[in-house]
């Protein structure tokens, strides 16, 4: 048998449910779950401070380094003695003749062209290399895997510098030293742990299915991996690209050591370092500045086109 409801609510029932957050006329059943309260609009006030603290924070970081990037494109559109009269003010006008003396004058043209083919030839040898040996630690076990894996992990806590003499030797005696492709070997070896390390990491994560149904359909180990699994890597491989090129593209150790005689020859890094030693109280600063522009203006468009490829590389294996 069932009861009507009634038809209204007592007075205290109604002046409740007000009070809790209910709308009027109605309430929890009995048994049933409480009607959820609202809480205040907004955080306290050490939620608000502490907001204001971290976007002060990232202010001040995004000033810290973006500030001299701004400061040093700026300098390059001014004239010497603007430079050193008021080297904080704006340029009174655009001095494009700057960029230009740089690359012809002082030879920036010719320094970028051969970092260009160092750095393209190297980055190429650094991925493939990378990646296949990647992909043989995370896909494959044999005895030994592990061993290998951490004699590539403890490449990357050896420092460079304390390889240069043994290096030098070992260049000169291949008759390797002040050559294009001998700086090329070098900076693949240079790069190759951290490739190896973040790409192992980056394959692990990758579905084993798709890899057992290519070979199923009668794909080899060289086709699966070219034509399956290499593709389904490409925001890994565009993460550590960027950061090989980084350090490959800025390297200044290296080539000083091992390409020293032939000045024709010598990277963008190098030649920044001459024309800023070569720089007296009358040396020509705008030409200097615009020179280093020059050479951070691959850095910066390589970063800002791959900028999402490279947020979903370092993201994809917490995704997943």
């Amino acid at each position: 048998m069932t009861t009507a409801e009634p038809a209204g609510l007592p007075a205290a029932t109604e002046k409740a449910a007000r009070r809790d957050g209910a709308a009027p006329g109605r309430v929890a059943a009995p048994g049933g779950p409480a009607p959820a309260r609202r809480g205040p609009r907004g955080g306290g006030p050490g939620e608000g401070a502490l907001d204001l603290l971290s976007h002060g924070f990232l202010v001040l970081w995004a000033v810290l380094a973006a500030g001299p990037l701004l400061w040093a494109v700026m300098t390059s559109f001014k004239t010497s003695e603007q430079i050193l009269e008021s080297p904080w003010s704006l340029p009174d006008a655009l001095h494009f003749e700057n960029w230009s003396r740089a690359w012809q004058t002082a030879d920036m043209g010719q320094y970028f062209l051969n970092s260009a083919v160092v750095v393209a030839g190297s980055l190429a040898g650094t991925m493939l290399l990378g990646s296949m040996a990647a992909y043989v630690l995370a896909r494959f076990t044999f005895p030994g895997n592990r061993l290998l894996y951490f004699l590539f992990v403890g490449g990357m806590s050896f420092p460079v510098i304390m390889a240069i003499v043994p290096l030098f030797f070992v260049m000169k005696n291949l008759s390797l030293l002040n050559t294009a492709h001998g700086l090329i070997l070098v900076y693949i070896a240079y790069s190759l742990p951290f490739t190896v390390f973040f790409m192992t990491s980056f394959f692990r994560t990758l579905p084993q299915s798709v890899a057992e149904a290519a070979m199923i359909d009668g794909a080899s180990h060289t086709r699966t991996f070219f034509q399956v699994m290499l593709p389904m890597a490409n925001p890994g491989l565009v993460s550590v690209g960027i950061f090989n090129f980084l350090g490959q593209w800025n390297q200044y150790l290296l080539p000083l050591a091992l390409n020293v005689e032939n000045e024709d020859e010598q990277l963008l890094t190098q030649g920044l370092a001459a024309l800023a030693v070569s720089q007296g109280y009358d040396g020509d600063w705008a030409g200097l500045f615009a020179g280093l522009t020059l050479a951070m203006l691959p850095v910066l468009v390589v970063y800002v086109v791959f900028q999402r490829q490279v947020q979903a590389g370092l993201t994809a294996g917490a995704l997943k």
